[in-house]
């Protein structure tokens, strides 16, 4: 077989083949079919908007995100097996979850009730958004990779477990850019009671380059470090002004320099941000009937009216072109007393959570599609797990439960009406149509004209994607 080697046809044959092969390879690479290509991203323009894969349904989105694992037995999964079998043991369930022994099974605290003209059955606990069921499209039978709230976050926030790696904000600004440039193009506004279990995990940039990263605030607190103590208006504009002229001159002089002009962009940015953030903070321009209409005037719930104002301020964001806002509802872990953890006493907790959260995020919806916004915009409400159909031994609440739980989608792009997989008759486990969330974030690119298999960054000499190496776009739920 070596003497083969060493016929002069054949080298010259399988030369050919090999120099063809080189030649096709790199044609493909050109066109952008062999591999995917990252975005073309100017450093002196990180924020320049970008074109998408694909024909996008929704330019913006907007992320209500439930820290602390709402109950989907609670609120959107009606189980009326689980009413029948209320105090019963389960049998063959199991005898230890993740806070400790299981007790029995548990019906829903709150009373299910059919609604709008598709007569699906939500619960009373959220009334306001129980209304808007027909414009909601659920996804009963989501599962997550943890059990522990940090970890789990991760998973739904960065498609990881693991700390380190872009969040789906940062991912879809690092591929789209913006259409507003005074502002960030990611805003993650954090709860009024505090940040979440993982904190700047849920919105920071991992390997992506920090310009991608979000920016926290909210009504409650405008962004940090804006501006300078002490320092007059007009001299704090001369000195950027003299600064303006120093950075260009000096990436004249350097016109190779991507870090230096990320740097100058990022200065530049926060000047601009100097202008707009205040008029956009101010929520004094918005009429009594708005105010009224998220709650964001009820001084009997403070929590409940600083939330309204994170959900005008929202509203205000996304009208102006910010392209990704990430809005929290609930926070670190405190026993449910600041979040919907609700291990011990549930139906207690929950109803002090439930009138934060309801009427409020109901308002947004609502002001975006009376705006004519929501034809353009997508609207995400998202929790990290679920949780168990048995209350724990000894206690008034439900563990934590990756193996089946709710998220759902409305707006742009998204099929009303629709209710799509589902849970065993108790609610502990997806057994049809089943979904990693890795699902869920693949639907939320592809929504923003975005393939999940084709947005990639190489880090440490690896292809890295939001969904890793997994996720299918849920097309069930789409237009």
């Amino acid at each position: 077989m070596g003497r083969a080697w060493l016929d002069r046809r054949r080298f010259l044959g399988d030369a050919s083949l090999g120099l063809g092969s080189i030649a096709l390879a790199s044609l493909l690479d050109r066109d952008g079919v062999l591999a995917a290509q990252p975005p073309r991203i100017d450093p002196a323009k990180p924020y320049a908007p970008r074109p998408g894969h694909l024909p996008a349904k929704a330019k913006n989105v907007v992320v209500i995100f439930c820290a602390g694992a709402v109950s989907q037995l609670e609120t959107w999964d009606y189980k009326p097996e689980l009413i029948k079998r209320d105090g019963t043991p389960l049998a063959g369930g199991p005898p230890v979850t993740f806070q400790g022994p299981s007790g029995n099974l548990a019906r829903p605290q709150y009373e299910f009730r059919p609604r709008g003209q598709t007569g699906k059955m939500v619960s009373d606990m959220l009334p306001h958004l129980a209304e808007l069921t027909d414009d909601i499209a659920f996804i009963h039978s989501l599962t997550s990779k943890s059990n522990t709230h940090g970890p789990a976050e991760n998973f739904l926030s960065t498609g990881f477990v693991l700390d380190g790696f872009p969040s789906l904000g940062s991912w879809v600004t690092y591929a789209l850019g913006s259409e507003n440039q005074t502002l960030p193009a990611y805003i993650a506004i954090p709860d009024p009671r505090g940040v979440p279990q993982n904190g700047s995990n849920n919105w920071g940039p991992g390997f992506l380059p920090a310009a991608f990263q979000g920016t926290v605030f909210s009504a409650k607190e405008s962004i940090r470090h804006l501006s300078a103590p002490g320092i007059a208006g007009n001299t704090d504009r001369a000195t950027h002004e003299l600064l303006q002229r120093m950075n260009r001159r000096h990436l004249d002089d350097h016109p190779g320099d991507g870090k230096l002009a990320a740097r100058i962009a990022s200065y530049e940015l926060a000047a601009r941000m100097q202008l707009s953030v205040p008029e956009i903070s101010d929520l004094a321009s918005e009429p009594a009937h708005i105010l009224q209409l998220y709650g964001a005037d009820d001084e009997s719930n403070p929590t409940k009216a600083a939330f309204a104002r994170n959900c005008i301020l929202a509203r205000r964001l996304l009208e102006r072109g910010v392209r990704f806002v990430q809005l929290f509802n609930g926070s670190y872990a405190s026993g449910g007393e600041l979040n919907w953890d609700g291990h011990n006493k549930l139906k207690e907790q929950y109803d002090k959570h439930a009138a934060i959260l309801d009427q409020p995020a109901a308002a947004l919806i609502r002001d975006l599609r009376q705006r004519g916004m929501l034809d353009d915009t997508l609207v995400v409400w998202c929790t990290e797990f679920g949780r168990m159909p048995m209350f724990q031994a000894g206690a008034q609440g439900r563990d934590h439960n990756p193996n089946g739980f709710t998220c759902w989608l409305t707006g742009a792009g998204v099929k009303p009406g629709v209710s799509h997989g589902v849970t065993d008759e108790i609610g502990l486990n997806a057994v049809e149509d089943i979904h990693p969330l890795y699902d869920l974030n693949a639907t939320i690119l592809h929504l923003l004209g975005l393939d999940h298999e084709q947005l990639t960054f190489e880090h440490n000499g690896v292809q890295r994607r939001l969904t890793n190496v997994e996720g299918h776009v849920i097309r069930q739920v789409l237009a």
